[in-house]
């Protein structure tokens, strides 16, 4: 469901604030894109993802987020995101959140709009997107080529995929996620 509410009523707003449903809530160009509470599977499968990932971030020295907002830095509280996963530098940081990241994850939702935020990734020079089904597992690898996304194909007769931004392979082996970082391996 769609809904568009001009001029909300600043009450409202607070007491979104209040309650914790603004948690994830977005603003894209002055416009807020109120988003409800993640299913479990959602929320279950982004955790996981984040715990899997911290290890390979932390080998590349950079910072592993869950939920962290994604900032304009001339527009900040204006314009932001909230990808479910985020792995950045240090330099991408500032007290509020992110500017840009070398990786954003975006789990899949119903009534999702995780490829409407690619231009504004692109924007950041945010280097990878994946777009992963929580319920599926698999996993749509995007990076970043002259200011656009393009989407990562399957290795050559293979069945895996590799990050070109972390140098993973990953694939959908039982039912799960795998992702490969030379000896390290989580299965989500």
């Amino acid at each position: 469901m769609r809904a568009v509410w001009l001029d909300v009523p600043e009450w409202f707003l607070e007491e979104r604030r209040k309650l914790g449903h603004d948690r994830k809530d977005e603003v894209w160009d002055g416009v807020i894109h109120m988003v409800p509470p993640p299913a479990l599977v959602h929320s279950d499968f982004a955790s996981k993802l984040l715990v899997a990932l911290t290890p390979i971030a932390t080998r590349r020295g950079l910072h592993a987020n869950h939920e962290a907002g994604l900032y304009d830095p001339i527009k900040t509280v204006r314009n932001f995101r909230v990808p479910d996963v985020a792995l950045s530098r240090t330099e991408h940081r500032i007290a509020r959140g992110l500017i840009s990241a070398e990786l954003v994850v975006e789990v899949l939702s119903p009534n999702d709009e995780s490829r409407d935020k690619f231009e504004f990734y692109a924007a950041r020079g945010v280097r990878e997107v994946w777009i992963c089904d929580p319920k599926t597992r698999e996993t749509e690898i995007y990076s970043l080529v002259d200011g656009g996304f393009a989407l990562v194909e399957l290795i050559e007769n293979e069945t895996m995929k590799r990050s070109p931004a972390l140098d993973i392979e990953l694939a959908i082996i039982g039912g799960k996620l795998r992702l490969v970082d030379d000896d390290y391996v989580a299965a989500i």
